[in-house]
Parts: C-alpha cells; sequence; structure tokens
C-alpha cells in the first residue's frame, strides 16, 4: 500500500491536463468579463448608427 501511495503521489501526468483546464477557464473568464463590459459602448455606437439612418434624407 505504500508503495502504491508514494507512486500515486510521484505521478504528475494529471496535473498538466488540470492546468491548462484552468488557464482555458481563466481566459473563457477573461473573454466574458471583456465583452460584457464593451456591451454598453457596442450598443450605443449601432443605436446611434440606426437612429441616424432614420433621420437621413431620403
Amino acid at each position: 500500500m505504500h508503495t502504491f501511495l508514494k507512486r500515486f503521489a510521484s505521478d504528475e501526468s494529471g496535473a498538466t491536463a488540470i492546468e491548462y483546464g484552468l488557464i482555458a477557464a481563466i481566459i473563457g473568464v477573461g473573454i466574458i468579463s471583456g465583452l460584457t463590459a464593451l456591451k454598453g459602448g457596442i450598443t450605443g455606437t449601432f443605436t446611434n448608427a440606426r437612429t441616424g439612418m432614420s433621420v437621413a434624407p431620403n
């Protein structure tokens, strides 16, 4: 049993996958946060464009 626990503790094959998963999750949270922050500005830009088109002379 001691040998199994020692081998299990030294096995790092799953650690890399977990690290990559955490990095991907952090990048995903960053992208979602950035898009949420930009949402108001983008919405305002399209609203201004729509308003400008609706009052433009034919």
